[in-house]
């Protein structure tokens, strides 16, 4: 978010996180989250207080702002699309897809995020892309080579699997 540090979003997803699971946060919970010494975290929650996105005092319950909540959940949002596409289309391990992730998600702005968004559900919508696709992609990426039919017949199959028979020209450009 515009004039937010990468560390600073990290505590705005970390209080969420904490209120969703505790309904308030505590400096000691930020703390340990984080990896933090809890005099880092006063210092980052009066800044996040001082932009009106928490609800703090010292030695009390903080709390998001409604302002806070709504970045926190975009980022949080961020978070999980990046992960997704990490894990389920470019097929990382789920603790290198989360890692990367939480990288990834301070750098990329709302059009960006959506544009992944509409990627992943076109992979797992389009019948010429699907599990088949990904599945094939492992492949490629693990032996640097695609497996299975031709551009056409894989196309023709799809085109079954929806119900509709098409003819169509082989990878020469020749009708079939």
């Amino acid at each position: 978010m515009e004039g937010l540090s990468e560390n600073l979003e990290n505590y705005l997803e970390t209080i969420l996180e904490l209120q969703r699971g505790n309904t308030v946060a505590r400096v000691k919970d930020i703390a340990e989250k984080i990896g933090v010494l809890s005099g880092t975290v006063t210092s980052a929650l009066r800044t996040l207080s001082d932009k009106g996105l928490i609800n703090y005092k010292p030695y009390s319950f903080i709390t998001l702002t409604a302002e806070g909540e709504k970045i926190a959940v975009e980022i949080l949002r961020r978070h999980h699309v990046i992960k997704d596409f990490l894990h389920s289309v470019l097929l990382l391990d789920e603790g290198r897809a989360e890692e990367n992730a939480c990288r990834m998600e301070h750098a990329m702005d709302k059009i960006a995020i959506n544009r992944l968004v509409q990627f992943i559900e076109y992979v797992h919508k389009c019948p010429r892309a699907g599990d088949d696709w990904i599945a094939n992609f492992k492949t490629f990426f693990s032996r640097e080579k695609i497996t299975g039919a031709s551009c056409s017949e894989c196309i023709e199959k799809s085109l079954e699997n929806c119900g509709l028979k098409q003819t169509l020209p082989d990878d020469s450009g020749t009708p079939a």
